[in-house]
């Protein structure tokens, strides 16, 4: 009991000094946003809480800054990838999961085997594909580039939720007439409904916080998306650290409130998913 009692404590302590290296970074981003930019360049020191509250960055960035046009295209970008990446991965892992057939294996460990290359030696593939196909520079390549990045994992994901359920629920099914469309629609999916969303949940914000082949793609203000943008914000000969930190904490509210929403789905999926061989 003693022993057991010990392991919980250095449990909690090493799930509490993690959880500290996570929310530090994150609370001092929302302090130094409400600290006026005078504040942060007269003071000698780094402090966690400004010596008086300002909303000054959060106006300069609604007024002085394009960052509601940038989040409309992130927005848009950012579902329509996640959308399509999450259905064709449904779809990839229903069939690694439920249908046998040459090759299955070897395109598995291919799928598996691209996501360990680093992201930087897939710019020069990409970037000559889109400029070929005339999709550079536009928001229909944007979007295929963010649905290729996460399509692999996202797939293995729903194969390992689809290789959960018990294959006796479509026999069962196929006896009583069902064909394979109406297995997938009526029965499988919803008891998958908590790894969809985790899946979902994923590619999202994945597609949302892309920022280098974003930046590949694009060579016009135009087409400027929130993290370019913001993270121009931070190439100027000034950097208005107050401004950028607000900006920063402002796009990062709707994956939070996005979370809070689907996390017992997400919970839910953490016990669903394992793969069984």
């Amino acid at each position: 009991m003693n022993s057991q009692k010990r392991v919980n404590a250095l449990c909690y302590i090493g799930l509490t000094l993690g959880s500290l290296i996570v929310l530090v970074p994150i609370l001092y981003m929302a302090s130094t946003s409400f600290k006026s930019i005078n504040e942060i360049m007269t003071s000698s020191t780094v402090t966690m809480f400004p010596k008086k509250f300002s909303t000054e960055a959060y106006k300069n960035v609604i007024t002085e800054y394009p960052f509601f046009t940038s989040l409309k295209k992130r927005v848009v970008i950012s579902v329509t990838a996640t959308v399509l990446a999450v259905l064709f991965s449904t779809l990839a892992g229903y069939g690694f999961s439920r249908f046998q057939f040459r090759g299955k294996g070897m395109i598995m460990m291919f799928i598996l085997v691209t996501q360990m290359f680093p992201a930087v030696m897939l710019f020069v593939p990409y970037y000559k594909l889109l400029t070929i196909y005339g999709l550079a520079n536009s928001r229909r390549g944007i979007i295929l580039v963010h649905i290729a990045s996460v399509i692999p994992f996202c797939s293995w994901m729903m194969y390992g939720f689809f290789n959960s359920i018990s294959r006796e629920l479509d026999e069962a099914a196929r006896i009583d007439g069902c064909s394979h469309l109406k297995i997938f629609w009526k029965i499988i999916a919803p008891l998958t409904l908590p790894g969809l969303i985790s899946t979902t949940i994923y590619a999202f914000i994945q597609s949302w916080n892309e920022y280098m082949f974003t930046m590949l793609c694009i060579t016009s203000d135009k087409m400027k998306t929130l993290p370019v943008a913001i993270g121009q914000m931070a190439s100027y000969d000034k950097i208005m650290w107050n401004d950028l930190m607000a900006a920063s904490l402002l796009s990062s509210l709707p994956v939070v409130v996005m979370f809070i929403f689907l996390q017992r789905y997400f919970i839910s999926s953490m016990t669903q998913g394992a793969v069984k061989g």
